[in-house]
């Protein structure tokens, strides 16, 4: 913890930004990027990290084996951005509306890129199929399995679905394996209970692959994929690869469940002192729900932290002061209901920094990242893109 006042420049840099501005620990991606590759080659399976988050190609860069992935996408607009950066090995993993298979071909076409697609019915599955013999352009698929409850996909047990969609890709699809996400796991806290969910996730996932084996279909890929799971799973024989993305930036929500510490969390919004409220016990900035998001996932978990943890300039937590609320393009900082903490003495112009519940809200309200490392300001800015 720092003391009550202030901390000055130091010569980091943050003084020649404006703010709002989204700010990302080099140091801190490529330590969580590193860890999680080293614990994934331990359970003999392959890193396929998930984008959806970063949204950067300078971080995909980081992320992925090599410069053409293999990377998971959540968007076609990301597919078409990290294709025109030269990853050529994704799968689009949200459930395809036949409407975008042209958009899918373009892509493909365009950049050479193996871009796979994901379903959970035989009418899309169909529909799939047609584009195929019709367009000449046989699309990898694999098939979405649920194996919690969650959202999507089919039931892991459930073999006339898993055969029956894999038979009517057969005419003009590539049935390329299938593909989960233990979506459930994000609710969870307890190292047992996530551990048990990775195993499940993981169990499921075998169980669906050997349906469709046994009945005489390919299934070279079975793919899972969640931080929580790929920071908890004990084995996964019988896996290829995992998917996951947030771990490598973290943020308040994961440190919540238990996938990241706070101290693992790259991700920063840089905001300005802009007046006070001393009555109210507030301080407030210029970063309000515009800069980090309305997003409000840790209210539901044992610590609410508001709309965001303070920090100081180095990115160290204030005691207990947290984003207690959030106008447009204001930020309510206030000491945690409860603490015996107290208001810190933080004049008009001083520089905080701001962790974000979910890093995929937050980056989405920006369109770049301000690179620091080694505790400063490195001058390099990374974009990121956002829409779909």
């Amino acid at each position: 913890m720092v003391g009550e006042r202030a901390v000055s420049s130091g010569g980091d840099g943050l003084d020649e930004l404006e703010t709002p501005c989204l700010l990302l620990d080099a140091d801190r991606l490529k330590a969580n990027v590193d860890g999680m590759r080293a614990r994934l080659d331990g359970l003999g399976v392959t890193l396929r990290p998930h984008l959806k988050t970063a949204k950067s190609l300078a971080v995909a860069r980081v992320a992925m084996a090599q410069a053409s992935g293999p990377a998971t996408v959540s968007t076609l607009r990301e597919a078409e951005y990290f294709a025109e950066g030269g990853v050529r090995d994704m799968i689009y993993a949200v459930g395809i509306a036949p409407q975008k298979l042209d958009r899918v071909g373009a892509i493909r076409r365009r950049w050479g890129a193996d871009l796979a697609i994901v379903l959970d019915s035989i009418v899309q599955a169909d529909a799939v199929a047609a584009w195929g013999q019709r367009t000449g352009d046989t699309l990898p698929v694999l098939i979405e399995v649920d194996g919690d409850g969650h959202r999507s996909g089919v039931g892991p047990h459930d073999g006339e679905r898993l055969v029956g969609i894999g038979r009517a890709l057969a005419p003009g699809a590539a049935l390329r394996g299938v593909l989960l996400h233990a979506g459930d796991s994000y609710g969870l806290h307890d190292p047992a209970a996530l551990r048990d969910a990775a195993e499940a996730e993981r169990a499921a996932a075998v169980a669906a692959a050997s349906i469709l084996r046994a009945a005489g279909l390919p299934c070279p890929v079975v793919s899972v994929g969640s931080t929580p799971t790929a920071r908890y799973a004990e084995r996964l024989d019988g896996v290829t690869e995992m998917r996951a993305g947030v771990f490598m930036i973290g943020d308040l929500f994961q440190a919540g469940v238990g996938s990241c510490a706070v101290a693992d969390i790259a991700l920063t919004v840089l905001a300005t002192v802009i007046g006070h409220q001393r009555e109210k016990g507030w301080i407030i900035t210029d970063a309000g729900w515009m800069a980090l998001s309305r997003d409000r996932g840790t209210a539901a978990q044992s610590v609410d932290q508001g709309y965001g943890v303070v920090c100081d300039r180095a990115g160290r937590p204030l005691r207990d002061l947290i984003v207690r609320g959030a106008n447009q393009e204001h930020g309510i900082l206030a000491v945690r209901q409860g603490s015996t903490a107290t208001l810190p003495d933080l004049p008009i112009g001083t520089r905080l920094r701001i962790l974000p519940n979910h890093a995929c809200a937050t980056g989405a309200q920006h369109d770049r990242y301000h690179v620091v490392a080694d505790g400063k300001h490195t001058g390099e800015i990374w974009p990121r893109i956002n829409g779909w």
